[in-house]
């Protein structure tokens, strides 16, 4: 009863995301104009390549942003390693992903954007790669995706595995259940992050036989190569800032500010001489942060535009990618 169930409600949810297909496409070139998609490539976003497949079997690893991105390389890495025949081909979501991504990836990986989840897009994607094989990063559970592949015989996987409780409870309610279950039976691995999240992934339906343990992907992450530019920049901020107590605040979303100041004085009256260094969580919003901080008193500066931390700056804000993962 389950199954039917959930294959009912794919049903309606695949013939809704074929109904909203075009409202999609104006929101991604809404997107585009805004400097969100980017901007000669954004038609990727609907399964249409800018690139020449070549032949022989190929595995495509998806993750939605940076950090996920940066977590498969490794993975990416060995796979060709010990399957140098493999074609690989690499896609993500943000431009932000992009931009760092594109020059960490090994020559032979192919990378594009990632098709929204729409059938047509899905259909049009899967078609032209035709991969062997789907390695999902971290929590990206797509109807569309999942069940097109595994109805074309290509075996699916999800590496480092999240599921969140407020996810869990949102996947539990009644009526989005079977659709998850009949999402999760289409899986050939579920490598989870924990014990907790194997146990969610369970509830949820999921074969128990196909639920394995690794650790967070996103650790090895630190063995990736920086480019000579990226060491020097990242040594001269630590220079400038061997003699003064750090604090830091990584990946800030708009609207935490108040928050951000709040503990910087806090902590200000035990280490007069403190900076504090803020970290985007979109590098578009640094500016933003660094206005409403110059608004407040604070005496803020912005690393793309200001790269040397002078001894009055107590704020110091990243909007440069990929910083984090050099200090």
């Amino acid at each position: 009863m389950s199954a039917k169930w959930g294959r009912a409600i794919y049903d309606i949810y695949r013939a809704a995301s074929r109904a909203v297909a075009p409202f999609v496409y104006l929101h991604i070139h809404w997107r585009r104009l805004r400097g969100l998609e980017h901007r000669s490539r954004w038609m990727e976003r609907f399964g249409r390549p800018t690139t020449p497949r070549p032949p022989g079997p190929l595995i495509w690893f998806h993750a939605v942003s940076l950090g996920e991105g940066l977590a498969a390389i490794p993975v990416i890495k060995h796979c060709l390693q010990e399957y140098p025949n493999v074609l690989v081909l690499m896609t993500t979501t943000t431009v932000s992903a992009f931009e760092v991504i594109k020059d960490k990836l090994p020559n032979s990986v192919i990378y594009q954007f990632a098709p929204v989840d729409t059938p047509m897009a899905m259909e049009n994607f899967l078609v032209y790669w035709s991969p062997v094989a789907v390695i999902l990063m971290e929590s990206e559970l797509w109807p569309n995706l999942i069940i097109s592949a595994s109805r074309k015989g290509i075996a699916v996987a999800l590496l480092n595995a999240r599921m969140s409780y407020k996810s869990f409870k949102r996947w539990s309610l009644r009526i989005s259940l079977p659709l998850i279950a009949l999402m999760l039976s289409k899986f050939s691995l579920i490598v989870a992050l924990s014990t907790a999240e194997a146990v969610r992934y369970q509830l949820l339906n999921a074969p128990p036989f196909i639920i394995n343990f690794a650790g967070d992907l996103k650790y090895a992450v630190g063995h990736l190569q920086l480019s000579q530019r990226e060491n020097k920049s990242i040594e001269g901020l630590k220079l400038q800032l061997k003699d003064r107590p750090v604090w830091m605040a990584a990946s800030i979303h708009s609207g935490e500010t108040e928050v951000m100041i709040s503990v910087h004085n806090e902590l200000a009256r035990a280490f007069p001489n403190l900076v504090t260094i803020l970290v985007t969580r979109h590098p578009r919003h640094g500016q933003q942060l660094v206005e409403a901080l110059l608004e407040r008193g604070m005496h803020a500066a912005l690393r793309s535009r200001c790269k040397m931390v002078s001894p009055c700056v107590n704020v110091y804000v990243v909007d440069t990618l990929g910083t984090l993962y050099g200090g």
